[in-house]
């Protein structure tokens, strides 16, 4: 018996808590970062960190799922595309 994995798809409800989430603990690290006590260079150097920490974890997950799913790709010379 032949099982072709399905794609999974993760429900609406999943995503929504996922970007709330990711707001909420974004928002609270500004917020953080805003009224922190000391100097506006020390509060930029800080805010600059957390961008360049948050775009480096989301091309971190995107190379890990590609490599996943080019793991669970086989060729099927006759499959239908």
């Amino acid at each position: 018996m032949s099982e072709t994995p399905g794609k999974q798809q993760n429900t609406a409800a999943f995503y929504g808590q996922a970007v709330a989430s990711f707001a909420v603990a974004m928002a609270a690290t500004a917020i953080g970062i805003f009224k922190l006590n000391a100097d506006a260079w020390v509060r930029a150097f800080l805010a600059i960190a957390v961008l360049y920490l948050v775009t480096s974890a989301f091309t971190l997950a995107k190379v890990i799922r590609d490599r996943q799913e080019a793991a669970e790709r086989s060729y099927h010379p006759f499959e239908k595309l």
